[in-house]
C-alpha cells in the first residue's frame, strides 16, 4: 500500500461491507487534532469536517456529529435527548466505548453501539469528511451515506464557535 492510501481500518470496513462510496484523504494532524488545521491542509471548508464527539449523558455513552467550526451545547443535547446532564467523555473512556484513539474516533465501526446524535445541517452538505477509523485520516462522503449506517437522531444542538 502507499503512503497515500491508508491501511484497513474497522471504520473503512463498514462502509465497504455497506456498500458506501468514499474517498481517502490523508493529513498531518495537530497535537489538539484541530479541525481547522485539517482543512487547510486538505484545501477543504471546515464546516464539511464531521467531528466525532463522544459524550457521556447520566452515564451513557453518545456520540455526538458536529460541523468541524462548531460546537455542540451539552445543555441544548441534554434537553432533547431527555437527559439530566450530558458531559464530555474522558479520552480514556471515549476509548474503551469506540475502540478507537482519540484523535482517531470514527462513528463507523465502534467497539460498542453507541446511539448517535448528528447536526441536522450537516446533511445540507454535498461531501462530508469524517475519521475513517485513525489519526491523520478522514473519508469523505455523502452525508446520507452516513444516515443510512448510523441511524442518528438529528438535532440541531451546534452554534458557532468561540473564536
Amino acid at each position: 500500500m502507499s503512503e497515500d492510501t491508508p491501511s484497513v481500518t474497522r471504520a473503512t470496513e463498514v462502509l465497504r461491507s455497506a456498500g458506501v462510496a468514499f474517498t481517502n484523504h490523508l493529513y498531518t494532524s495537530d497535537e489538539k487534532g484541530s479541525t481547522e488545521v485539517c482543512a487547510k491542509q486538505l484545501n477543504i471548508d471546515e464546516h464539511a469536517i464531521v467531528k466525532t464527539i463522544i459524550v457521556e449523558a447520566d452515564g451513557k455513552p453518545y456520540m455526538v456529529l458536529m460541523h468541524g467550526d462548531m460546537r455542540a451545547s451539552a445543555k441544548v443535547l441534554a434537553a432533547v435527548i431527555g437527559a439530566k446532564a450530558v458531559t464530555p467523555c474522558l479520552s480514556e473512556k471515549a476509548e474503551e466505548y469506540t475502540g478507537y484513539q482519540p484523535g482517531g474516533i470514527s462513528p463507523f465501526g465502534a467497539r460498542m453501539k453507541i446511539p448517535v446524535c448528528m447536526e441536522e445541517t450537516i446533511l445540507n452538505l454535498r461531501k462530508v469528511y469524517i475519521n475513517g477509523g485513525k489519526k491523520g485520516y478522514f473519508v469523505g462522503m455523502d452525508p446520507y451515506d452516513a444516515v443510512k449506517i448510523l441511524h442518528p437522531v438529528l438535532v440541531k444542538v451546534g452554534s458557532a464557535r468561540a473564536a
